[in-house]
């Protein structure tokens, strides 16, 4: 099995006797860790790595291991989890030399689907094992209140971030897209349309209407499948913005169907801009949500950084 490994890319990442360390949040995607920690082991160890599982308990529980884990020389290390975990993930390794794996266990995981992972998480842990690491961007964060984040996958303000609070309460143990189309719906209850001001730092543009969806994406998905931006990519060095003015009771009884059975979000008025940089400022403070979790409050800039992480991704044809 040793002999397996060795000539896999994966295998590369794995310095000298130091185990691939697998951080299992017990928060994420309804307790699936439970079902999942010992078929991830098995799969590994039938690979020839050793491994260790830790399970963590919440982000800073999971921050202090992944640095823990870097510090003892690891160079490989997994997140059973989904698109938070990784969030904080990312944040606590950023600037280290180590390379990132998936087991998605989430309730949205579009950050693994965007690495063209299967959403089964042993499949997709298989497929990452006979991958090999590929370089994506990152999105940088900087909020009202002074904090400076990375997420990885879609983020904004509007009925998206009143979503985001609501899918982490009274939603929080529906199944993968139902969760988020529920808590947008009851967001939308309450929703009323805030003048901001959008600043694109590349050409200077300014873009100054009522919203309810301002939202930067690194990925073409948000929401467990939810195709806002599908011409994204992670790892062209740009971020997708998109832009929604109102959106109308009618509008959106015709969008759910097609919502909720392929993801696909066709409204006519919606802009999307491929950009860089971008400010967004509001009358009042309203929150910035990025991969679901809130981060901070108006004005906030988001930037791309290019090239920002090494992730076990299957290869891409051609290369």
């Amino acid at each position: 099995m040793t002999s397996r490994a060795s000539s896999d890319n994966a295998a590369k990442c794995v310095s000298g006797d130091r185990p691939v360390v697998v951080l299992a949040n017990m928060q994420s995607g309804r307790g699936k860790w439970r079902d999942l920690i010992h078929a991830v082991e098995a799969r590994f160890r039938q690979r020839g790595f050793a491994v260790r599982v830790c399970k963590t308990s919440g982000a800073q529980d999971l921050a202090l291991l992944a640095r823990e884990a870097i510090s003892c020389g690891t160079k490989l290390l997994f997140a059973l989890g989904g698109d938070g975990t990784l969030q904080i993930l990312v944040n606590a390794t950023y600037g280290r030399d180590v390379v990132l794996g998936i087991v998605p266990a989430g309730g949205g995981n579009d950050f693994a689907r965007a690495l063209c992972l299967p959403s089964n998480p042993i499949r997709a842990l298989e497929a990452a094992l006979r991958g090999a690491p590929r370089t994506v961007d990152l999105v940088r964060v900087s909020t009202g209140n002074g904090a400076t984040r990375l997420y990885l996958g879609g983020g904004g303000t509007g009925l998206d971030s009143s979503a985001a609070l609501i899918a982490n309460g009274i939603f929080k143990n529906w199944p993968g897209r139902w969760r988020y189309l529920a808590s947008a719906i009851r967001a939308y209850a309450k929703h009323k349309p805030q003048l901001v001001r959008i600043t694109f730092d590349s050409c200077g543009e300014v873009l100054s209407r009522p919203s309810t969806i301002a939202s930067v994406l690194n990925t073409p998905t948000f929401g467990a499948g939810i195709k806002l931006a599908p011409d994204a990519r992670i790892d062209d060095g740009f971020l997708e913005f998109a832009f929604l003015e109102r959106l109308g009771f009618g509008e959106l009884l015709r969008v759910l169907p097609r919502l909720a059975l392929h993801g696909t979000l066709d409204l006519p008025r919606l802009i999307r801009k491929k950009v860089r940089k971008v400010r967004i400022e509001s009358e009042t403070p309203v929150y910035f949500q990025g991969d679901g979790e809130l981060i901070g409050p108006t004005p906030v800039e988001i930037e791309v950084v290019p090239k920002a992480m090494r992730f076990l991704a299957p290869r891409i044809a051609g290369n």
